[in-house]
């Protein structure tokens, strides 16, 4: 795991060396059928007004002057009032339409905390620090050591400060400290990019899971870059690692309400209190994957800031099992068998994530996907209802309708799995495990580090659509789809600027 060495994404040629020559033809073969099916069914509107045009062409040459000069007197003499009155009602849709359509939701620009070098925790130091400690018995070391191997998270990713020291200080001034840190460090490098000014924000919106101090997270930004009085200012705690779309689908639905207005998005995760000193091994695997990260992203419904911004928000959809008693008590903090305060993690948590993606496609798909996918899909649907429930059911195929794919970084197996159940390439999923090698699990900004990754290495053009996918605790599946409204280009100081050249590594397991 620790050998890292730099290599390109394999591409499908590669995929596929093992494979027989039949083999290989008969899938080549079955991949230009689909598209020809998908361009054939995009286009089928298109394809059906050609006859109606060639026979109106084939009508109006064999119509004779005086035939065509009748027609024209006829529509002269239109009953006046009915012209106005059509154009009354046109008039009264199309203003009622404008007024009543949702506005749309640019995202100006984002900004990912890069913590400074001296937090860097290597596998050995990681390691030796946590014998030091005392806490953790050799079995419960022993199980960490197997953990960090196969997590896929890299030497690089960044422990707080208050576990730098020998005991560690996991006091509530040191927690205040590193919120600070990362929340201003991602918010100073958002202001300095966009030169939006601290009164022009209407509204913002803070997520932290397990840190929920008084005065609020929200309150501390507010105070630090006097923010105007009559803000609207929300703080959401205890939401997991897909609150961050949850705290983007709130700032959407706010500036619907207020015209030409911003809106400030910071996500992020707190570990100074709430790194586990016990030998629970439910509750040692979040020491090994969470690690410091945060974002900030600026939002605005104005018309006139389309030209500068990035993207433009498509879609959200979110998911909660929280009604299943298993889906609630997966991911869940509670108190060991002596008194030590963790977050456990249960077995089930892969099938119940996957359960809950499988609802969220379910509401995406209809939104996103072109129409040859859904009929392909209902028609397997109708075929298994009705002659034989055997029959596997149809997978859409979701790179149709997304060019690029941000999956939360949560670990190893989560990427796994939404690989394997979407049928993703290796090229698909490189941002989210470069990310979590490079940065670890940052909880609910971690999306924000992938997207910068496919910026930063030049690949988001005009018009590509990604979907950021995230699970969290609850249990919830939550989804964000944007539209590139240019070629972006990375953002000054990015979290990937002085790495990117050695990235993608090839993981070693």
């Amino acid at each position: 795991m620790r050998a890292a060495t730099v290599v390109e994404a394999p591409d499908e040629i590669h995929n596929n060396r093992r494979r027989s020559v039949p083999d290989f033809l008969q899938s080549v073969n079955l991949k230009y059928v689909k598209l020809g099916y998908h361009y054939l069914m995009s286009h089928l509107f298109t394809l059906l007004l050609i006859p109606l045009i060639a026979l109106s062409v084939i009508v109006a040459t064999h119509m004779s002057p005086d035939e065509i000069h009748q027609i024209w007197l006829q529509l002269q003499y239109v009953n006046l009032v009915t012209v106005i009155g059509g154009l009354a009602l046109v008039v009264f849709v199309s203003t009622v339409y404008i007024i009543s359509r949702p506005r749309a939701i640019f995202l100006v620009d984002y900004a990912c905390y890069r913590a400074p070098p001296h937090l860097k925790a290597s596998f050995q130091r990681f390691m030796k620090h946590s014998r030091l400690t005392g806490d953790f018995d050799e079995s419960s070391l022993e199980f960490q050591r197997k953990i960090l191997e196969r997590s896929g998270i890299g030497e690089e990713t960044y422990v707080p400060e208050a576990m730098q020291y020998l005991p560690p200080r996991p006091s509530m001034a040191n927690a205040r400290e590193e919120a600070e840190q990362v929340m201003f460090g991602a918010l100073d490098a958002l202001f300095r990019n966009t030169l939006i000014k601290a009164k022009d924000i209407g509204v913002l919106v803070v997520n932290c899971s397990l840190f929920n101090p008084t005065p609020s997270l929200s309150a501390m930004i507010v105070n630090k870059y006097k923010l105007r009085g009559n803000i609207k200012s929300f703080n959401l705690g205890g939401m997991g690692c897909s609150a961050g779309v949850i705290a983007i689908d709130l700032a959407r639905d706010m500036l619907q309400v207020h015209r030409s207005s911003y809106a400030v998005v910071v996500s992020t995760e707190n570990i100074t209190q709430n790194w586990y000193f016990g030998n629970n091994k439910s509750m040692l695997i979040p020491n090994c994957l969470f690690r410091v990260g945060g974002a900030a992203v600026l939002l605005s419904n104005k018309p006139s800031d389309r030209r500068r911004s990035k993207y433009k928000l498509v879609h959200v959809v979110r998911t909660h099992c929280g009604s299943d008693d298993k889906a609630f008590r997966c991911v869940y903090q509670e108190q060991d068998e002596v008194g030590k305060v963790g977050v456990s993690l249960s077995k089930d948590l892969m099938a119940i994530a996957g359960g809950a993606l499988k609802s969220n496609i379910t509401t995406m798909g209809p939104l996103v996907l072109p129409i040859s996918e859904q009929l392909l899909f209902f028609a397997t649907l109708l075929a298994r209802k009705f002659f034989n429930a055997k029959i596997k059911p149809y997978i859409p195929d979701f790179k149709l309708a997304f060019d690029h794919f941000c999956i939360h970084a949560g670990g190893r197996a989560v990427i796994d799995e939404l690989e394997k159940n979407l049928d993703l390439s290796p090229l698909h999923v490189e941002a989210s495990r470069m990310t979590l090698h490079r940065y670890g699990n940052t909880s609910s900004s971690s999306i924000w580090y992938e997207l910068a990754y496919i910026e930063a290495k030049g690949r988001m053009k005009r018009r590509n659509r990604v979907w950021q996918i995230a699970f969290g605790s609850g249990f919830k599946c939550n989804s964000a789809v944007w539209e590139a409204l240019c070629h972006v280009n990375p953002s000054p100081k990015g979290p990937w600027e002085d790495c990117i050249d050695r990235y993608p590594v090839k993981i070693v397991t």
